[in-house]
């Protein structure tokens, strides 16, 4: 299994890292061992003083494929759920300074979290699908599909000319707006349209 990530997707969000919005995909890559598993706590890392949360729209990849056509990618997932790309900001602070990987900060052991799949014939992706995150039960993060600089059908041709997708990968489309640092003792929880997908505590 390999867990694709798509940085800056969101205008709102580069712009709220200073960022320069992309003329194409910015992707990188998570190992498998860096989704928390199902019952496992997650815990902060003990190699950074700034966690920060970001909220994403994930997908399930449920057909091998490459070079596919953007007209063609619905049929290569068939599950959606909300996830958090969590990322040791100070770490890459100092790796984007010195020019280097953002492995360290992005794509440790535990750094990922998905919800409860749901079926993706359930959403109208032309419509756009809405989803949102609480902290402490407070709203911090809310995003539509429709808001991607890079639309589903668009990131999954654009991953497929590098790398072969096969069933069981999943891609966490990118973060709206919002993202912050959390801390031990943080609730949070995921939301796809109005349905609850997880509750995660900080340990």
């Amino acid at each position: 299994m390999k867990i694709f990530c798509v940085g800056r997707n969101y205008a709102e969000h580069a712009k709220e890292l200073k960022n320069d919005i992309p003329e194409e995909p910015v992707i990188f890559i998570k190992p498998k061992t860096a989704l928390v598993q199902n019952g496992v706590p997650f815990y902060y890392p003990e190699f950074t003083n700034e966690l920060h949360y970001e909220a994403e729209l994930v997908l399930r990849v449920s057909k091998n494929g490459r070079h596919i056509l953007p007209k063609n990618a619905f049929r290569y997932f068939d599950a959606v759920t909300v996830g958090i790309d969590f990322t040791a900001r100070d770490v890459q602070a100092e790796l984007k300074k010195k020019g280097l990987p953002w492995e360290k900060a992005k794509a440790w052991d535990g750094s990922a979290i998905i919800g409860a799949w749901q079926p993706a014939e359930k959403f109208d992706f032309k419509q756009g699908v809405r989803f949102s995150m609480t902290m402490n039960g407070n709203t911090v993060q809310q995003g539509n599909s429709n808001d991607m600089l890079f639309n589903v059908p668009e990131i999954i041709a654009n991953i497929s000319q590098y790398f072969s997708l096969n069933i069981g990968d999943l891609i966490f489309t990118g973060t709206p707006a919002g993202v912050g640092e959390c801390v031990v003792g943080d609730v949070f929880a995921g939301y796809l349209e109005t349905q609850k997908v997880f509750d995660l505590t900080v340990k």
